[in-house]
Order: structure tokens, then C-alpha cells, then sequence
């Protein structure tokens, strides 16, 4: 199998298996919040891996909220924050229609409850302009959530310079980092955010993780009541997945700068190859920065879930630009908000390599797309 979907979900590192190994079959399943020996240990576990993410971002150890996946982060971001906000009267939710499924959903939850979202657009290039974004902060804005890179595209957003305005202007800022993390430096102190999300599948941690960070003095109403993860989140804390997150997270970071250079210098190769040797194939987001292991392609004159198909039956893993939801096939949004018509943003594809890909896979690919993209062009013509 060639497994060019990690945007998707990343293989659980060997060292993160073998300490849920550990965990799992060790004895150590005390409840973190008992006062007994087995709590006690558990709760240190907890704590241990807590500040091993705190150091990683940049933030304090009790800045850091574990949570069940990056959608529960987002959500609990943008709709506790909404539900604890001090000025009722503001009402304004700024944001960008590029954003990740999760985020629309807990921006939907809020215009049910009388939010105004704004969603600022793109270029055509997929990225929004910062100045667009602090043009919408108007003194009504209660928050702005801007992802830090896009999971399609992989074009990174302004979100440090729209972190900095918005803390001049006194509007909680949110960034959903998960596309961000073992792809670029990530650090809290380059994007000063007040909330941040992170899901520890898409850099070699557990499907299942995830972590919003809180900055102090910051208020989050929880979603779920209970005193757990300092009021925030209640629910017995699933203490392997916090440390399974810490550790995938600090050699994610720790490898970042080597990864990054041989990923991008392949996806580079890949993309050239691919538009030397097949007419009709444009890069989505070409002329922004993107991180180094995304490649968003587009095929004139080609169903993308068709191609998508094909791929797939000789074993290669990658993305449709489209989601297919109840048997109807219904174009990405992202792909849209950037202009690209119905018919072009269905012919798109990612695909997203890793820490783990090798250069020969890129041949590989190459020669299955030369062979496979003239024939599902004749068919759709």
C-alpha cells in the first residue's frame, strides 16, 4: 500500500504504540482523580504529560486541556468561549469560509443562539487576507477563529498577524492548528493565540486526542459538565491517550525542520513531474505558502472520486476534493470558496505525504496517474 492520505490520519509512531502497550497491559488504570496510590500515580502520568505539551507550544502546563479529538477542541473553543464571553452585547463571530467541517458545525450551533458569523473569502490562491480579516473585526466582535493551515490546500493563513490585532482590539482569538503540527514550527509564541487546537492523530499520536489549549485568563464554558481538566471538560481523563498526544507531539516537533525539508522537496518533485507529464493539471493554492507535504491537484475534464477509485485499486491512498455524503457528491467548500467551479473543485484530489514516505513511492505515483487520468478522461468525455 502507498499511503498518501496523512492530512487524513498519520500510522501511530512505533515509540507512541509501545507506550500505549505499556499502559494498557502494565496495570496502571487508576482513576487520576482518586486519592489512593493507583490515582495518585495516574495523576502524575497526567501531569507529566500535560507539561511535556505545555513545553512543546509554548504555554503552562494548566493552559493545556485534553480533550477527545480536534472537533471537541474546536467546539469547545468557540462555543464555550461564546457561552462564557464577559460583553453579551457583542455578537459578532468572525472566521473564514475556508474552514475545517468542525468549526463550521460549532459556527452553526452559534447563529442557532443569535451569533453573526462572518466568514471572510479567500483568493484565488486559497488564502484569506489579513486585512480583510481585521477589517471585520468591528467593536461588536465577541471572537475570530482563523486556522493556522488549511486541511485540503495546506496554504498556511495569516493567523499570526490576525492574533495580533485581535489582542489589540480585546477579541478572543482561536486558531485550529491541526493541520499545523509536525508540518512547521508550532509555538504559541509565534501565534499569539488565546485558544488553539490540536488532534493527535494527524501527528503519529492515537485517533482519539486531542488538546485545547486555554490561555490564562481566558474562560471556557464546558460542554460537559465536571471538575475534571480544571472545570473545563468533565469525564474521567483517558490518561495513555494524554501521554500517547505528549509524546507523538514532542517527536513531531523535535523532527519538524528534517521532515519538512525531504516532504517538501518530494511534493515539490511530485507536482512538477506530475504537470511536466499529464496536460490539464493545475496546483490548488500554487502561489501561497503551504505546508511542505500537501498537494492539492486538479484534473481538467476528470471525476475526481473516479480517479480517486482507480488509485485506489492498486493500493494508493489519497483524498477526494470533494465529500461524498448520502450518495450525492457534493463539492469541497474550500475548493469553491476559492473560485473554482463545481466541475473543476470534483476533479481535485490531495495528496498528503509524511514523515514516513519514500522518494520511490513518488515514481510510483507518477506512473499510476500517467496511466489512469487519460483513461477516466475518456470516460467522462
Amino acid at each position: 500500500m502507498i499511503y498518501w492520505d496523512y492530512n487524513a490520519a498519520a500510522p501511530v509512531r512505533p515509540e507512541v504504540a509501545a507506550l500505549l502497550s505499556r499502559a494498557f497491559s502494565g496495570g496502571g488504570f487508576g482513576n487520576a482523580s482518586s486519592i489512593h496510590q493507583s490515582g495518585r500515580d495516574a495523576r502524575a502520568r497526567l501531569d507529566a504529560a500535560r507539561a511535556k505539551v505545555a513545553r512543546v507550544l509554548g504555554c503552562e502546563p494548566k493552559e493545556v486541556t485534553f480533550t477527545a479529538s480536534g472537533s471537541e477542541s474546536d467546539a469547545l473553543a468557540l462555543v464555550g468561549a461564546w457561552h462564557a464571553r464577559p460583553v453579551l452585547e457583542r455578537r459578532r463571530v468572525v472566521t473564514s469560509a475556508v474552514e475545517h467541517p468542525a468549526l463550521l458545525g460549532a459556527l452553526a450551533q452559534l447563529e442557532r443562539e443569535g451569533a453573526e458569523v462572518v466568514r471572510v473569502a479567500p483568493g484565488a490562491d486559497g488564502r484569506v487576507r489579513a486585512e480583510d480579516v481585521l477589517h471585520a473585526l468591528t467593536p461588536e466582535t465577541a471572537l475570530c477563529s482563523l486556522m493556522w493551515a488549511n486541511n485540503e490546500t495546506g496554504v498556511v493563513q495569516p493567523a499570526a498577524e490576525v492574533a495580533r490585532a485581535c489582542r489589540q482590539r480585546g477579541v478572543l482569538f482561536h486558531t485550529d492548528a491541526v493541520q499545523a503540527a509536525g508540518k512547521v514550527p508550532l509555538s504559541l509564541r509565534e501565534v499569539d493565540a488565546d485558544l488553539l487546537s490540536l488532534s493527535a492523530h494527524k501527528f503519529g499520536g492515537p485517533q482519539g486526542a486531542g488538546v485545547l489549549v486555554v490561555r490564562k485568563g481566558v474562560d471556557v464554558r464546558a460542554l460537559t459538565p465536571g471538575h475534571q481538566e480544571g472545570g473545563r471538560r468533565g469525564g474521567t481523563q483517558n490518561v495513555p491517550y494524554a501521554e500517547a498526544l505528549a509524546l507523538a507531539l514532542e517527536l513531531a516537533a523535535a523532527e519538524q525542520p528534517g521532515v519538512s525539508a525531504r516532504v517538501g522537496a518530494l511534493r515539490d518533485a511530485f507536482e512538477r513531474e506530475v504537470r511536466a507529464s499529464l496536460p490539464g493539471v493545475e496546483v490548488n493554492g500554487a502561489g501561497a505558502p503551504r505546508v511542505p507535504n500537501t498537494s492539492n491537484l486538479r484534473f481538467d475534464g476528470v471525476e475526481g472520486e473516479a480517479l480517486l477509485i482507480a488509485l485506489d485499486l492498486e493500493g494508493i491512498c489519497v483524498s477526494s476534493g470533494a465529500a461524498c455524503a448520502s450518495g450525492t457528491l457534493s463539492p469541497s467548500h474550500v475548493l469553491r470558496a476559492m473560485g473554482l467551479t463545481v466541475p473543476q473543485a470534483r476533479g481535485s484530489l490531495r495528496f498528503s505525504l509524511g514523515p514516513g514516505t519514500p522518494e520511490a513511492e513518488v515514481e510510483q505515483v507518477l506512473q499510476a496517474l500517467r496511466r489512469h487520468v487519460p483513461r477516466v478522461r475518456e470516460l467522462a468525455g
